[in-house]
């Protein structure tokens, strides 16, 4: 997170009363659940019942999107929208949530998706806990 938070420290205008190392987890854990979750779908893909899959892959494959959305929102400051931040904050953490309970009920048989729904959770509970220090 070298980058993410000199970035973070460098910014010109003061970024308020948001919790800048809870902002700085937030944003990696939203780009690295969009990266695992694309991994995961594509990984689905590959098995041979793919066909029992499509809800993962349908899962991940969202949950990609709105995790790298959510990151990119995260990562713009001028105009900030507090409303705006906690809506797209809630977004990500039911998309992970579902996720996540997607990917463990082929954990066991899938070492890709126990890594994904691992990858979920912490993207959860990182928007969770941003979220309750926008008040």
């Amino acid at each position: 997170m070298t980058h993410l938070t000199s970035m973070l420290d460098t910014y010109p205008k003061d970024l308020g009363s948001i919790d800048r190392q809870k902002l700085a987890e937030c944003i990696a854990a939203c780009f690295e659940c969009a990266q695992v979750c694309t991994a995961c779908g594509d990984a689905c893909l590959s098995e041979d019942m793919v066909a029992e899959m499509a809800k993962c892959i349908r899962t991940d494959a969202d949950c990609a999107d709105i995790c790298t959305t959510t990151g990119r929102v995260l990562s713009r400051h001028t105009g900030y929208d507090a409303n705006i931040t906690r809506a797209i904050l809630l977004a990500c953490e039911v998309a992970c949530k579902a996720c996540a309970e997607e990917c463990e009920q082929h954990a066991d048989m899938h070492e890709h998706c126990r890594i994904c729904a691992e990858a979920c959770r912490r993207c959860e509970t990182a928007c969770r806990e941003l979220a309750a220090t926008l008040g």
